[in-house]
């Protein structure tokens, strides 16, 4: 083979990676990984984010945004005395907890929906049942109409708008949100094969 045979190989070879190092280069600008591998989206209006709250938990402490800040966490609303959905959605839930329980940086948040009877202690008991460890998963009671603000306007797990003392929200919907208070995926949490989605995407937020 000629020299100039030989730098011209060399220069193609030179070329092609760097073409394919800049396409990956702009892969990953685009969906996070330099496989193309696509990017969760991010849900609801933009620049939309779970804005500020305070609840109480099954221990009695106070839970606000700023606990939240930098985790992952999936957020649910359900009532102990449902009969329904409910048990279904936390037998579920208990797969995901059961699979990132021992990990820092992520948490579960379930919300009742019918604070006047699920006080601190009916939380603690329903919470015992689970056997869910109040560093990572809480039972949250609270206000009433900001209980069903943060459903309907800041997690989008329900579409209805708050009526008064009789309204009631039932969903079945977890949401997914990642470190910066986004929403990045709701899941049907009656489903198998959406809680097997979810426990998928917590695995791919935590590598972004």
């Amino acid at each position: 083979m000629s020299k100039k045979a030989i730098i011209l190989i060399s220069f193609f070879v030179v070329l092609s990676a760097g073409f394919l190092g800049y396409a990956g280069y702009v892969i990953k600008g685009e969906t996070g990984t330099f496989f193309g591998k696509d990017k969760l989206p991010v849900l609801g209006a933009p620049g939309h984010t779970v804005p500020g709250f305070s609840f109480t938990d099954q221990d009695g402490h106070t839970k606000a945004k700023a606990d939240v800040e930098g985790k992952i966490y999936v957020s649910e609303f359900f009532f102990t005395t449902c009969t329904g959905i409910c048990p279904k959605m936390n037998a579920n839930m208990d797969k995901v907890y059961a699979k990132y329980k021992d990990n820092p940086n992520f948490l579960i948040l379930s919300h009742t929906v019918d604070p006047e009877h699920d006080s601190v202690p009916v939380l603690k008991a329903y919470a015992a049942k689970h056997g869910a460890d109040s560093k990572n998963w809480w039972f949250l009671t609270g206000d009433k109409k900001q209980l069903y603000r943060m459903a309907r306007q800041a997690y989008l797990v329900d579409d209805g708008v708050y009526t008064g003392e009789e309204d009631f929200v039932h969903t079945q919907w977890f949401a997914l949100v990642d470190k910066t208070g986004q929403i990045r995926g709701l899941y049907e949490g009656t489903k198998n094969q959406d809680v097997n989605k979810l426990i998928e995407d917590i695995d791919r937020l935590m590598e972004e």
